[in-house]
Formats: structure tokens, sequence, C-alpha cells
């Protein structure tokens, strides 16, 4: 009489499939989060000013933001409103200027009956060093008055954000007709994610290079030459994944010394103690046959 034995189950299975489809599920609606907080930051406006219906109307957006120039450049299109324009608003009925704060550098004049251009002016940053990448921030403040005719009207001005490498948390205000706008500029949250799990990622291989390096020594195995190609690899395959991250931070930011620097030093060391090893576990080579003259 034959007994039916049950085969045991390969490691795995249904479970293990169940969750790489739940891993997979949950990175893809994190991306889309991610995606839908990113195009939120970017259609924000933020608007300081009043409605009356002779003043002039100020639409601002940032459309790129230089950490390491410490300055970001502001696109200005002007409209004067009411009495004060002409041809709907194409132009000023008298010489226009607008008066900045120092950060903006320079007031801009606008002359009477000429066509009003857009015009992109840099507003100077201040804050944290752009070394503390990718938890840096800064400050931009910007005031925008205006005068035309020789007397104050009132501004209306609206702002917004077209860096998508950066995010912005801004304070609006009215003084006396003029637009006051405090703005606090960081790392966009993508940022944010893509590079903490570049230092993730920087571990886990280093982890990984420790662990085969161990798994060699221990065993006392000769010159592996595919294990010390893989180590080899990703000693320089680190530093092309490092020159990835967004914004090209500069050398010694604290994304290096949280991963890049260690990364690097640790898997340079693991290199060459398997190779000293591997030769002294090899031994001196075999004398050759015959004599010698």
């Amino acid at each position: 009489m034959s007994v039916n034995r049950r085969q045991p189950r390969p490691p795995g299975g249904p479970l293990s499939a169940g969750l790489v489809i739940l891993a997979v599920a949950a990175a893809a609606l994190c991306g889309l989060w991610l995606q839908f907080g990113e195009r939120q930051d970017l259609d924000t406006r933020y608007t300081a000013g009043g409605q009356a219906p002779d003043r002039i109307d100020i639409d601002a957006s940032v459309q790129r933001v230089d950490a390491a120039g410490r300055e970001l450049v502001l696109r200005l299109l002007v409209t004067p409103r009411g009495a004060l324009a002409e041809a709907g608003g194409v132009s000023p009925a008298e010489n226009l200027t607008l008066q900045t704060s120092s950060s903006v550098r320079g007031d801009l004049t606008f002359p009477a009956h000429s066509r009003i251009a857009t015009v992109d002016v840099p507003v100077a940053l201040t804050g944290g060093p752009i070394t503390d990448y990718p938890f840096d921030a800064y400050d931009a403040d910007m005031e925008f008055g205006a005068v035309q005719g020789g007397e104050t009207v009132p501004v209306r001005m609206t702002l917004t954000n077209r860096d998508a490498l950066f995010s912005l948390a801004v304070d609006t205000a009215e003084i006396k007709g003029t637009a006051v706008f405090t703005a606090e500029v960081a790392r966009s949250r993508s940022v944010l994610v893509f590079s903490v799990f570049m230092m993730l990622a920087m571990w886990a291989l280093t982890v990984a290079v420790l662990m085969g390096a161990w798994h060699l020594v221990r065993r006392r195995m000769g010159l592996t030459w595919p294990a010390l190609g893989w180590m080899a690899a990703t000693l320089f395959a680190l530093a092309a994944f490092r020159n990835t991250a967004p914004g090209a931070p500069p050398i010694g930011s604290l994304l290096d010394y949280l991963a890049f620097f260690w990364a690097e030093t640790l898997i340079a060391f693991c290199v060459i103690v398997v190779v000293v090893r591997a030769v002294r576990a090899e031994g001196p080579p075999p004398p050759r046959d015959g004599t010698t003259t």
C-alpha cells in the first residue's frame, strides 16, 4: 500500500507574490500623491493688494531658483488698469516706476505710451547654505510699489511658482498700496523623496558589498573575479549615481556626509581587504617543472 506524501511547497508562493503586488501598488500610489502635490504647489497663486479700479496689476512668476548663486529669477508682467492705462492696459498713460525692495536689485521704469513687455528680475535669497541639501531652505523678501505721474498708485500683485525643483511658502501683506511678499523657498517634495531614496540605495549597496566581502573572507576564497568586479563597479557606479541628484548639489553637502562619503569609503575598504586576503589564501605559485640553468 503506497502512501501519498504531500510535496513541500517552494518558498514564497502566493504570499510573496501578493506582497510584491502590494509593494508595487503602494509605490504607484505614492508617485501619484507626489505628482498631485507638486501640481497643487505649482498652481497655487499668492495675491497681495486691493481691488481699486485704478491700479497696477503685476503678474509675477518664479522661473528659476539658483541656490548656488543665492538668487531666484522673477518674471514680471505689468498691466495698468483704469485711468492709469492706455490701449486696454498695453501701455501706461504716464511714466510708470515700480519701486522695489533692496533684494530685488533696482527699480523698474516704463515710459508713457510705450508697450510694456515682460521683464525678468533677479531676487536675492537669504538663509541657510546650499550644503544643507536636500534640506536647505532660503528666504526672499519682495516689495513692489508703483509711482505714476509723480503720484503713488495702488498695486495688486500675484505670485506663482514655475520651478518644479522648489516649493514656496508665502506670506502676503499690503502696506499703503505696496504689495509685500515674504517667501520661504525649499526643495520640493519630489526632490526630498528622491534624495532620501538615493541615500537609502547607497547604504543598501554598501551593506550588500559588506556581506559579500565577509562571505569571501570567511570562506578563505581566492581571487573571485566576478565578485571583485561587482564590488569595483559599485564603487564607481555610486559616483555617477550621486551626480544625478536633482539640482546638482556641490560636493560636501549633507547628502554626501549622510551616505555617499561613507559608502565610497566602506566599499573601497572591502575591495582592498578582499584582495589582500585572497592573495594570502591562494599562497605562493607552485614551482615550475624542469631544471634551471
